[in-house]
C-alpha cells in the first residue's frame, strides 16, 4: 500500500496537509502517518531521574495532543479514520527526509504558510524538502478546503517528457483524474514541441491526457504564466519536477536572483525529483 508522511506542527495552516491527506486517501487506499517532530527543554540542574521523568510525561502528552489534533480533523471533514497512524519524534532524533526514505513512503504531505513571499509561504522546512528530498514532496496551501482531486496540471519544459509523464499518471490513474499538460513554447519551437506532446499523450492513450501548448509571455515569469493557466484551466493540483543541484526557487518561480516576487499559492503542488 502507498504511504504518505503528513507533517504537522499543531497550527491551523498545517491543518491543510491532513485535510488534503484525508481527501487524497478518501480516493484511494493511502495508509497515512501523521507525524509531529518536538523538543522538551529541561534545566540542567535537574537529576536524571526528574529529567527522564519529566520527559516521559511530556512525550505522553505530546502524543495525546497529535492523536486529538488528527481525530478533529477527520471528525470536521465527516470522515472515519482507516489505515492511520500518528506518530512523534524527538526533533534531535529525527529527520523527515531520512524518517521518509528509511520508512519508503511515497509522498510527504506538509502545509504551506500563506501568501507573502516565496520563503515566508513555504518557510525553510518545505522549503528544504523541495529541495533535498528523495521522497516526492506535496505542499499544500495554508487555505486549501477538501474537494475531489479530478484534474492534475502538468507544466513540462518537454524533457524527458515520457519518464516522467509515466509517474504523474501512476499518481493520477488510482485517482481517476484527468492530466492536463502543459508546455509553454516560443514561436519557433511550436511545431517540434507540438509533436512531442501529441506522442506522448499518445504513448498514454488510455489515460485522460489534455495537451496545451502556449505561447509564454516574456514579460512574465514563469509561475505568472503558470498562474494565469491555472486561472483558466481551474485544476485540483499541479506536478512539477526539479533538479534538485539548482534551488527549486531560483529556477522555477524567479526569472533572476535580484527579483523576488509574491505568489499566492491555491492549489496543492506535488514535487518531484528530475533525477
Amino acid at each position: 500500500m502507498d504511504k504518505i508522511l503528513v507533517t504537522t506542527d499543531f497550527s491551523s495552516n498545517s491543518k491543510s496537509a491532513l485535510r488534503f491527506a484525508i481527501q487524497l486517501a478518501s480516493q484511494h487506499k493511502y495508509e497515512l502517518t501523521f507525524f509531529h517532530s518536538y523538543i522538551i527543554s529541561k534545566p540542567t540542574a535537574w537529576s536524571k531521574s526528574k529529567s527522564k521523568s519529566y520527559e516521559e510525561n511530556e512525550t505522553e502528552l505530546i502524543q495525546k495532543k497529535l492523536d486529538k489534533f488528527v481525530d478533529s480533523v477527520y471528525k470536521n471533514m465527516g470522515i472515519i479514520a482507516k489505515n492511520k497512524t500518528c506518530v512523534i519524534h524527538n526533533s534531535a532524533d529525527s529527520d523527515i527526509n531520512a524518517y521518509a526514505a528509511q520508512n519508503k513512503y511515497t509522498f510527504i504531505c506538509i502545509g504551506t504558510r500563506g501568501a507573502g513571499t516565496l520563503q515566508k509561504i513555504f518557510g525553510t522546512t518545505t522549503s528544504d524538502l523541495i529541495n533535498n528530498s528523495i521522497v516526492p514532496v506535496i505542499a499544500i496551501p495554508h487555505n486549501y478546503r477538501p474537494e475531489k482531486i479530478t484534474s492534475i496540471l502538468y507544466p513540462s519544459d518537454l524533457a524527458n517528457l515520457e519518464k516522467e509523464l509515466k509517474k504523474v499518471v501512476e499518481f493520477t490513474k488510482p485517482l481517476k483524474a484527468k492530466v492536463e499538460l502543459l508546455h509553454f513554447h516560443y514561436p519557433a519551437e511550436i511545431t517540434n514541441n507540438k509533436k512531442a506532446m501529441n506522442e506522448a499523450a499518445k504513448a498514454f492513450s488510455k489515460h485522460n491526457i489534455k495537451v496545451h501548448l502556449e505561447d509564454i509571455n516574456l514579460a512574465d515569469t514563469l509561475i505568472l504564466n503558470i498562474e494565469a493557466s491555472i486561472r483558466k484551466s481551474k485544476p485540483s493540483m499541479m506536478v512539477m519536477f526539479t533538479q534538485q543541484n539548482r534551488s527549486f526557487f531560483d529556477k522555477i518561480f524567479l526569472s533572476s536572483k535580484s527579483a523576488e516576487y509574491s505568489f499566492n499559492a491555491k492549489i496543492p503542488l506535488l514535487v518531484f525529483n528530475k533525477a
